[in-house]
């Protein structure tokens, strides 16, 4: 995701089946699932951006979880797309909000895909390998369905992924369009009611539209949005009622965010601290290690297979999974 401003992302919350905690949790369980992978959008730098052929994709390389954005169509369905617009990504055009979930879903998502790179519209033709497998053009890959270069519906993905933890952030038509976020909060708050699952947690950097999910869903955790995160950085007021996890950039405007210092002072406050990049570092072998040293209890990587194979090498402990600690000999800080 491209940023503009000092926002977190979402995080996902490791919670038992059927155990729901937030509001007031005492024992944060984040602090001890480390270290993570949380595939970014599925790994948007190896895969086309927010698909399920990124997200499956992630999930059998070893990601933890996966990070993923929603909006909603003009029938009230939540798609998972990070920009208001359908053009940057498909070979579509016009606002998320003003498309069917019909209209939605024909479009082909992987349009732009440049491997590599990312999203990249205006390049050669024989830059896009994987354009035209969601309209039939050319085959999917093996073990792959058209289907899975749309784009998803939230649902879907639930469906997919009924054991995978599952970050999810509430977009908007515009940065400053309140009532857009709001909507969407009421409707992801009514979704996730129904979906009786507790291995969620909701963010958006927009701090208005959690308090009105947090209204709605008092259950779910949170990772806080643009004003909690700043107000924590600058002055340590804690975020609301709910926070779980801190989501930070590397750096932000020149200011080195994802310290040890600053790690080591939210795991001191109960919580557990994700670093997603999205242009706020190079996302290299260097920066990913240097992050694991820090003490980050997970990295949002848009290069999932390269975090996979440094944490495979290094030995490093994963939920579930025994290894090497560089921060914490049980395993889990404080």
């Amino acid at each position: 995701m491209t940023r503009g401003c000092l926002v977190p992302l979402v995080v996902t919350a490791l919670a038992s089946p059927g155990v729901a905690w937030g509001a007031d949790f005492e024992d944060n369980p984040w602090l001890e699932q480390r270290v993570m992978d949380m595939a970014h959008s599925g790994g948007e730098i190896e895969a086309p951006t927010n698909t399920m052929y990124a997200f499956k994709r992630a999930v059998g390389l070893g990601a933890d979880m996966i990070e993923l954005d929603v909006q909603s169509t003009a029938d009230d369905e939540l798609v998972v797309l990070h920009n208001a617009t359908v053009d940057d990504t498909t070979n579509g055009s016009g606002e998320v909000a003003d498309l069917s979930t019909d209209e939605m879903r024909a479009l082909d998502a992987a349009h732009n895909f440049v491997p590599g790179t990312g999203t990249a519209p205006g390049r050669p033709e024989e830059d896009y390998p994987l354009r035209g497998v969601r309209t039939g053009q050319i085959p999917p890959p093996d073990g792959y369905t058209a289907d899975d270069f749309a784009i998803p519906t939230l649902a879907e993905v639930f469906a997919t992924f009924p054991e995978v933890p599952i970050n999810i952030e509430i977009k908007g038509r515009a940065d400053t369009d309140l009532l857009s976020f709001r909507h969407n909060a009421k409707l992801l708050a009514a979704f996730l009611e129904d979906s009786g699952r507790t291995d969620v947690i909701v963010t958006s950097f927009n701090d208005a539209a959690l308090a009105t999910f947090h209204h709605r869903a008092p259950e779910v955790p949170l990772a806080p949005g643009m004003a909690g995160i700043a107000a924590y950085f600058f002055a340590g007021v804690k975020p609301q009622p709910g926070t779980v996890a801190l989501q930070i950039p590397v750096t932000f405007n020149g200011i080195r965010v994802a310290t040890p210092a600053f790690i080591e002072r939210a795991h001191r406050d109960g919580y557990a601290v994700h670093i997603w990049f999205s242009g706020s570092a190079p996302e290299t072998e260097a920066t990913y290690n240097e992050l694991i040293d820090a003490c980050a209890d997970a990295l949002m990587p848009a290069r999932p297979s390269l975090l996979e194979e440094i944490l495979d090498e290094r030995g490093i402990v994963r939920p579930g999974r025994p290894g090497i600690d560089p921060c914490f000999e049980s395993g889990a800080p404080g």
